[in-house]
Formats: C-alpha cells, structure tokens, sequence
C-alpha cells in the first residue's frame, strides 16, 4: 500500500462520489452503514476533531445499532483507562459505580476535559447503562479507555485495590511506584532522567505485570477487577517506556502509543473471548490505516494498520468523519482553556472539499469493495487536533488514499461543535 499520483479531473472525482454516496438526514439513514460492518470483528470510528458533535452523535448512532443488532461486546476508546473504568463500572450496574453519568464524567481530570466531559458522551453512556439494565452481568456491553498516558493514575489504582483486596501482589507494585515517585509525577520528568541519567523503572513495572496477567491467567480470566489491574499495569510499563521516547523526539513515542492501544485492546478481547467484537472511536490519524497516508514515509504505524495486520482482511472495518466547515472545540495552546473556533471552509481540491462539491449535505459512502478508481488516488484530508489554528489550515491535511485508508467515510458538511460539561469561550 503506498500514497498514489493526484488525478487532475475534479468532475469525474465529484461524479464519483455523487454516485456512490448516501444522504445523512436522519439516524435510521446510517443503517445500512452499520450492517455493512456486521461481519467484522473491529469496527473503527474515527473523527477529524476531538470536538466535533456531529462526531460523536453519529458514532453514537452506529454503535448502538452495532450493540443491538450484531452483539458487539464492548466500547473503546481513545482515553485513560482508569477513568474510563469508572463509567464501566457506571454502565455495567458495579455497586461501587458513581450515581450518574454526569457525575462520572466530571471526575475526568487529565486535559483536553471536554473529549470525554462532555453531553454528547453523556448521552451514550446513559444509553448504555439502560440497555445493560436487564441483561445478565456476563453479557453488559463494556466501556474502557485504551490510551497510555496515566501511569500514575494507573498505579494508584492497582495499589487501591490490591491493599483492599489484601494480596500478596502488593509489595511489587509499592516497590514499582517507589521507583516512579521521585519524579513528582511528571511524565517529562521521568522521562529526561530514564533517557539520559539511566534512571528507568522498566524492570519494577514489568515484574508487577506479569504477576498480575498470571493472576488472572489462574483465576480463568472470569473477574473483570482483575483485568483492571492487569491493564492498569501494562499502562504503566508502556507509559514508561512512552514517556521515556517523547523526550527523545522522532516516532518512537507515536508507535509505542498506538502498540499499546492494539494490545490492551486484544487483552480485553481476550477478557471477553473467542467471539468478542469490538466498537473503537479515536481520531482518524490512529483508525485510518497510516500505510495510506504519509506517515509510512516518517516510520509511523497506527491502530488500523496494526490491527489490519494481525487481523483477517474482512474482520477489520474502519469509518473515517470529516467535515466541509462549521465550529469546533480545542484550545490555542496545550492545556490552556477550551475555546470554540471556527473551521473554513475545506482547501480546494481537498477530500471534504470535493464531497462538499458533490453535495452541500451530511452523506456517507462506502470504499470496500470499490474499484473506483478516482478513490484510489491521493487528497488531502484535514485533521484537526485538540491544539487548533484555524489560520495554519495548509499544514492540518493529511496526503491520503481514502479508499485504502478507510472502509467507509461519514461526511458533514457544516458542523457544530461539542458540547463540554464546562462551558467554552466563544
């Protein structure tokens, strides 16, 4: 798979599109989208922004009628995983989950607040805990969060548990969270002392790792607050090694990321056994398969490359998002307030411009299974992150084969942005 030559014939691109995509009116619209999937395994819901509504009400849409009509078995997403087991906890009926699902997500406290803590997410997750409400607690569809960077919130939480459940598994992870305290909790900290002062913690994590994964592998993989620990536990190894590459620069700390969402993803697969099926919802730059786009020539993989490489060819099936124009939730700066910005209009001859051209409508299409050939050429398609400067708009698109690097493509063509929990400047 490589990045193709650009085709000069806007019009045969349009007439393409016009021909082979659906009107987006309505939820029911997205129906076909959803069984077109039903064969697959992993089903990948990206998004061009982590602020985007439009993003997360059709990924919202899918997914249920993914849970209720083809028994997927779980939700995962592009967040920290002891936050995102508090609304397992919430949606699965735990005794010791939080009382509501704003309640839950306000307990998000890493930066961007608004990609979780917000009403659109509130909305799926009250969904959730309703449609588990009479099911048997081995069938409760699942909520988890598979990204690497809360090493210590993840250490914290084994050290809670294993102190109240008194195992013997405590003394490694005090003795791994010794080796991590000095450094303040600052993962750039750790990381310039592991780099270039040799001070790395590698050795403690990987011990209290695999004590816990042969914990679970003894009691038979049935306790769900066993694979807690164990996942929290491969955070913290992978987070150090994580935090260690970031300083260091170049795309080792992208790949280690995107490796450890794969494998905490297949350790929760495996929780949930042989015929589990996964929702996953990232941003498009890690559910797009990165062989298609640019990222290959920099030494960069990704979730949907990955998982397309471990996988079955069919048992993988990846929805790009993007937009023609509209408002959307991010920040100037890292970790400063949360603004609504606009998006301009798409650059032309860009991907979301030249479906704006074949229609000024929300649509979708599908690719697998094309030989459409225009679909097989290069564009530029925006990626807009959670750090935003709409006036930059020439370095925020990504040189794409969109038939390679997604299944299918959900279009809108004039978006709104999230709502957070916390109000945003406008």
């Amino acid at each position: 798979m490589s990045i193709k030559g650009r085709t000069n014939d806007r019009q045969e691109i349009v007439d393409a599109i016009k021909q082979r995509a659906n009107r987006l009116e309505q939820p029911v619209d997205l129906l076909h989208l959803a069984n077109a999937t039903a064969g697959s395994k992993y089903v990948l819901l990206g998004e061009a922004s982590h602020g985007t509504s439009e993003f997360y009400t059709n990924r919202t849409v899918l997914s249920q009628m993914l849970i209720e009509q083809h028994q997927f078995s779980f939700i995962a997403v592009e967040g920290d995983w002891p936050s995102c087991y508090e609304v397992n906890k919430y949606v699965k009926h735990h005794p010791e989950a939080l009382g509501s699902a704003l309640e839950v997500l306000q307990s998000f406290d890493r930066w961007p607040l608004w990609m979780w803590a917000n009403r659109e997410t509130s909305e799926l997750i009250e969904w959730l805990r309703e449609y588990n409400r009479e099911l048997p607690e081995e069938y409760r569809i699942g909520f988890y969060g598979i990204d690497v960077y809360s090493l210590w919130e993840s250490m914290d939480e084994i050290i809670k548990h294993l102190k109240r459940t008194n195992s013997p598994e405590l003394a490694a992870a005090l003795n791994a969270f010794s080796c991590f305290e000095p450094h303040s909790r600052d993962g750039q900290n750790y990381g310039m002392s592991a780099a270039f002062f040799s001070e790395m913690c590698q050795d403690e994590v990987l011990q209290l790792l695999r004590e816990l994964e042969a914990k679970r592998n003894r009691a038979g993989g049935t306790h769900e607050s066993l694979l807690n620990d164990e996942i929290n536990a491969l955070v913290a190894v992978n987070a150090e090694r994580y935090y260690q590459a970031m300083v260091k620069g170049g795309p080792d700390s992208w790949n280690i990321r995107d490796r450890h969402m794969v494998e905490a993803l297949n350790r929760v697969m495996h929780f949930y056994g042989p015929s589990a099926k996964a929702i996953v919802w990232e941003h498009n730059t890690h559910i797009g398969d990165a062989r298609a786009t640019d990222m290959e020539a920099d030494r960069m993989v990704n979730v949907g490359q990955l998982l397309r490489e471990q996988s079955d060819e069919m048992e993988v099936f990846a929805i790009g998002f993007g937009t023609h124009s509209g408002k959307v939730i991010a920040a100037d700066a890292w970790e400063s307030p949360l603004e609504v910005l606009r998006v301009p209009e798409a650059r032309r001859g860009s991907w979301e411009d030249l479906m704006h051209e074949a229609g000024a409508y929300d649509q979708w299409l599908i690719f697998r299974g094309t030989d459409t050939e225009v679909f097989h050429h290069t564009y530029g398609h925006r990626a807009i992150g959670v750090v935003y400067h709409p006036h930059y708009e020439r370095g925020n698109y990504v040189p794409s084969v969109m038939a390679e690097r997604y299944d299918a493509f959900v279009f809108i063509d004039r978006s709104n942005a999230l709502q957070p929990l916390i109000p945003a400047t406008v």
